[in-house]
């Protein structure tokens, strides 16, 4: 009887053009911290609250320095083997895109080129009044300010109460309808839009992979599910790729 990772690694090997979806589960493994952390002086805010234009404007200093504490927390974490095996299949020609709903940029730090960032990245911030882009080597000391202009920077994610990029959506269901096969890695299939990712895949024809510690709303669709860690399934489905 076929295993379900030798399945997914028939499946890889044949594919044409695929594509991952990444949710937190991927991040959880590398120790991220979850949105909720319970530290010190956080436990006096509900970051519900502070995750709003609202908030940043009412008070942007506080909201700085939760973020400048996320940063923190986030530096300290690496990339885990299932960021790294991502990396290597992009690099093999076997992955052609990442799409993830996690804001810590590990898949980049990992090596990976090609990745579509649906709630943006903690380590980019932008001026509230120009164009003005930037990505941060380090966390943020103090509130940051435009240099161009002058006015506020805010970190570059998207915000309870804000919409999703128009560009980058527009890009992430383009490669979703070219995909023919699609990862759905570490993701509750509960947030929407990203809950109907894998459903845009596979109503053009794309099969799915979903690999994710536990059965999801998702699993019925899915084509295989491995119930395991991502840093443990991914090694050993490339093991079976490389015949080793």
């Amino acid at each position: 009887m076929v295993s379900e990772i030798e399945h997914a690694a028939e499946l890889i090997g044949h594919a044409q053009y695929m594509i991952a979806l990444t949710g937190a589960g991927i991040s959880r493994e590398s120790n991220v911290p979850t949105f909720r952390g319970e530290d010190g002086l956080w436990r006096r805010y509900d970051p519900m609250e502070l995750a709003t234009p609202e908030a940043f404007f009412r008070d942007p200093d506080l909201v700085w320095e939760w973020y400048a504490w996320r940063q923190g927390l986030i530096a300290r974490c690496r990339p885990n083997p299932a960021h790294l095996v991502l990396a290597d299949w992009e690099r093999r020609g076997l992955l052609r895109y990442v799409v993830t709903q996690n804001v810590d940029g590990l898949h980049m730090r990992a090596g990976s080129r090609n990745v579509l960032e649906v709630h943006g990245n903690i380590w980019r911030v932008r001026c509230v009044s120009c164009e003005y882009r930037s990505t941060l080597d380090e966390p943020v000391g103090s509130t940051p300010r435009c240099p161009v202009c002058g006015a506020l920077l805010r970190p570059d994610v998207v915000w309870f109460g804000e919409s999703l990029d128009m560009d980058v959506m527009a890009r992430v269901y383009r490669e979703l309808e070219k995909s023919d096969l699609c990862l759905v890695i570490g993701t509750s299939g509960v947030v929407q839009p990203a809950a109907s990712f894998p459903l845009v895949a596979k109503q053009h024809g794309g099969r799915l992979i979903e690999i994710n510690v536990e059965k999801t709303p998702l699993t019925h669709v899915m084509d295989v599910h491995i119930e395991e860690q991502a840093g443990k399934a991914l090694p050993a489905i490339d093991a079976v790729l490389s015949g080793s």
